[in-house]
């Protein structure tokens, strides 16, 4: 039996990208619900969470110019329309199933890897501004308190370090935001594809198995 099962299926996804794809998972949810700031500041389970993220986010994208073929992102640089065509044929029942990422998971793929650097990017800045992390900056924080208190002595106006930090963290938790429902609709796709293939999809980012060709 055992043999027989090794025969019809092949190896599809690589070491790197099953570890990295779980990792990323753990790394995502724990800066995620650790992201409310604490009464001392932001919480540390946060900050190395993102830290987590930003590293593999980096590798992925390294890996995906040099690593095995379904890995690559060639494998999978669909077109848009090819990608709705075939989520209306997998919504139908009747898609075509690819042996790597399909043009919806592919699509899913960059629009992850894209939105998870724009979040770790901006909480780098806002953590910067704050003194703190690889971008933080000496002159940065005493600058901002130098023109808030210019600001609030003219104006009465709060101050202009404390607002473009409001904006940069409004900004973060937004991309944060729009990264949980992509991820949501990816599992929501990943069982859909699933039932329609008749392949547990999530059994194969751990074992590195598919299916054979059919």
């Amino acid at each position: 039996m055992s043999s027989t099962r090794q025969a019809t299926s092949v190896a599809v996804w690589d070491p790197l990208v099953r570890i990295g794809h779980w990792a990323l998972v753990v790394a995502f949810a724990v800066a995620y619900l650790s992201a409310e700031e604490e009464s001392g500041g932001i919480d540390a389970l946060h900050v190395w969470g993102g830290y987590a993220v930003g590293a593999i986010v980096v590798l992925r994208v390294l890996w995906g110019f040099v690593g095995p073929r379904h890995a690559r992102f060639s494998d999978f640089a669909y077109g848009p329309v090819t990608a709705v065509r075939y989520l209306a044929g997998l919504v139908r029942g009747r898609s075509r199933r690819y042996l790597g990422h399909s043009p919806a998971g592919g699509a899913m793929v960059f629009l992850l890897l894209a939105f998870l650097a724009a979040t770790v990017g901006t909480g780098l800045v806002a953590y910067g501004d704050l003194g703190k992390g690889p971008l933080a900056h000496a002159t940065g924080p005493a600058n901002a308190r130098a023109y808030g208190d210019q600001d609030e002595n003219r104006t009465g106006a709060a101050p202009r370090g404390e607002s473009a930090e409001s904006a940069l963290g409004e900004l973060h938790d937004t991309l944060a935001n729009i990264t949980l429902g992509l991820i949501i609709l990816h599992i929501l796709g990943v069982g859909l594809a699933s039932v329609v293939h008749r392949e547990n999809l999530a059994r194969s980012m751990v074992t590195g198995r598919k299916r054979a060709e059919d």
